[in-house]
């Protein structure tokens, strides 16, 4: 082969890698994980509620599985854990402080700081989970203060009042946002004068990008998601009045719906998968999926059904084109929804309305009556490997979400928090 020849199979055969490394370095089209490991964030690596846990128990003993230990006088709230590495972070209303703190994962604590006032009333207690990100931790209070941790000792790097800086206001039931790291940035929904939602330099707290307010419109109490469609990143959440979608690099907004009732209250994470996005919102709109259609201008949202399904804290979790939710007005049924055509498969009504989270085939669920089950979908109906109850007493506002990590599960009610064996022997 002449030398000629050789250059220009050599040039052929680089055309060829160059063409399969972009190929398969291609973006995928869906919700964006954390880089971060383990549980890091707000119900997950990609805020779906769902747990890449094998090796987990198939069913539970009489009574529930082994609890481990507890910790106890944390203080009022609803916020659950997140855990990365040897660390566990969680957040309690004591007194007129929302405290943050620090656990070893056996329970022993390494530090606790604050992060301003507790939120008293209506429903007093801790609202917002910790987001974890390169050695540092983000927290959003009922008050709108947002504050940047060094993970590993508490102390305090910086703090915003996204509520000032943004001229927006408190909101009936107070900020329960669970704040997204995305890259550099922290994204924020103060849904103020001047801004809807914003980006935070997550090293100096400094504004890199708004998004133009709403008219008539506040925050709620809803924590946004990270996706990716039709090459476009975006950021999908609630305000009082609508769900929204923004371009997640830009902060400019690509569609808004409308979700209102007479309380102002999203509350339910966003449901997202194959370019559709789910919705709840009680009372009025309840449960709505809507396509979303890339346009030269934005995106066009389409509604694409309707369904009873109004959970209010609990959310919702897909799998395999089956979405799971609970109701809480309409119904309080646990249903198994058809994704494609919003139709109920089967139901359950063991438990009330609750939050969940799927792990290793199965749904790991606690009801507002403090509730706990283990329900695996068969094809027709929910099958309950297990069952028993975390509060005895008579209560209505068991509300935080389980987590599942490193085959223990963790589940909170205000003061106390609870770690589960449920590994496979």
């Amino acid at each position: 082969m002449t030398t000629h020849h050789s250059q220009i199979v050599t040039l052929i055969l680089m055309g060829t890698l160059w063409l399969t490394t972009s190929v398969s370095a291609a973006p995928t089209e869906g919700l964006i994980a954390t880089p971060e490991p383990d549980w890091a964030q707000w119900r997950g690596p990609r805020r779906d509620g769902i747990s890449a846990e094998k090796g987990l128990l198939c069913e539970w003993p009489e009574g529930g599985p082994e609890l481990l230990w507890q910790i106890d006088e944390l203080g009022k709230g609803w916020s659950s854990p997140i855990i990365v590495g040897e660390t566990l972070y969680i957040t309690g209303d004591v007194g007129d402080e929302l405290v943050i703190y620090a656990f070893n994962l056996d329970g022993t604590p390494r530090w606790k700081t604050t992060n301003g006032r507790s939120w008293r009333t209506p429903y007093g207690g801790a609202r917002a989970c910790c987001t974890y990100s390169e050695g540092q931790l983000y927290h959003m209070n009922a008050h709108g203060r947002v504050a940047c941790l060094d993970a590993a000792t508490g102390e305090e790097i910086w703090a915003v009042s996204i509520l000032d800086r943004f001229e927006g206001k408190n909101i009936r039931w107070a900020l329960s946002e669970c704040v997204l790291i995305d890259g550099s940035h922290v994204i924020v929904t103060p849904g103020g004068k001047k801004a809807l939602m914003a980006a935070l330099d997550k090293r100096t707290g400094r504004t890199v990008w708004t998004t133009a307010p709403l008219p008539e419109d506040n925050t709620s109490h809803c924590s946004p998601i990270l996706y990716r469609q039709g090459g476009r990143r975006q950021i999908a959440n609630c305000s009082s009045g609508h769900g929204f979608g923004v371009n997640a690099d830009t902060g400019r907004l690509l569609w808004t719906i409308p979700l209102k009732n007479r309380y102002g209250t999203n509350i339910s994470t966003p449901t997202y998968n194959t370019g559709r996005v789910f919705f709840m919102t009680p009372y009025t709109e309840r449960g709505r999926q809507y396509r979303l259609v890339p346009n030269e201008s934005g995106v066009d949202a389409q509604l694409t059904w309707k369904s009873p399904m109004d959970a209010v804290t609990g959310g919702a979790v897909i799998l395999d084109g089956t979405l799971f939710a609970a109701g809480y007005n309409a119904t309080k049924s646990w249903h198994a929804i058809n994704w494609e055509t919003g139709e109920t498969k089967y139901e359950l009504e063991d438990f009330t309305t609750g939050a969940v989270l799927y792990a290793d085939e199965r749904l790991y669920i606690m009801d507002i009556r403090g509730a706990v089950g283990l329900l695996e979908p068969a094809t027709d109906r929910f099958e309950v490997r297990g069952r028993f109850q975390l509060v005895k007493k008579r209560v209505q506002d068991a509300f935080a979400h389980p987590v599942v990590f490193n085959g223990r599960l963790y589940l909170r009610y205000h003061d106390t928090l609870y770690c589960y064996d449920i590994k496979e022997s």
